[in-house]
């Protein structure tokens, strides 16, 4: 109890300090790009897709550093060169590599892979730093 009590004063500090407001949350900053395709065992799995959705929503909401928080699935494909084989896309962009590397290491990160690892079978992350 006094572990949880703990991690939510400090998810709150780090929020209040450091957050991003609703405004700059939906920003696309072109310095950092982090595009994540997650392949869910069950992608049939009406359950299995709102646990993700669930938890995968919690974390955005509660991350200090993402600035966009774009979800999405792919789209019935109409070219060969488009691959829509995953389950589910995240797409967020930082204002810096520090501020993703301390994205990897918030608490709300963190609990988002111990809450959602289950339900995936793989994961493949494309990270870009904008030639501007």
């Amino acid at each position: 109890m006094k572990k949880t009590i703990c991690t939510l004063l400090f998810l709150t500090l780090t929020m209040t300090a450091f957050g991003q407001t609703d405004n700059t949350m939906n920003e696309f900053d072109s310095n950092f790009a982090h595009t994540v395709y997650f392949w869910l065992a069950n992608p049939d799995n009406a359950e299995d897709c709102k646990a993700f959705e669930t938890s995968l929503q919690k974390f955005l909401d509660n991350s200090a550093y993402a600035k966009t928080k774009f979800i999405g699935k792919p789209p019935r494909a109409s070219r060969d060169v488009v691959d829509g084989s995953f389950t589910y896309s995240l797409i967020v962009t930082f204002e810096s590599a520090e501020a993703q590397q301390n994205y990897q290491d918030e608490a709300p990160h963190k609990l988002f892979i111990e809450e959602s690892s289950k339900l995936w079978t793989k994961v493949i992350v494309y990270d870009s730093k904008g030639v501007n």
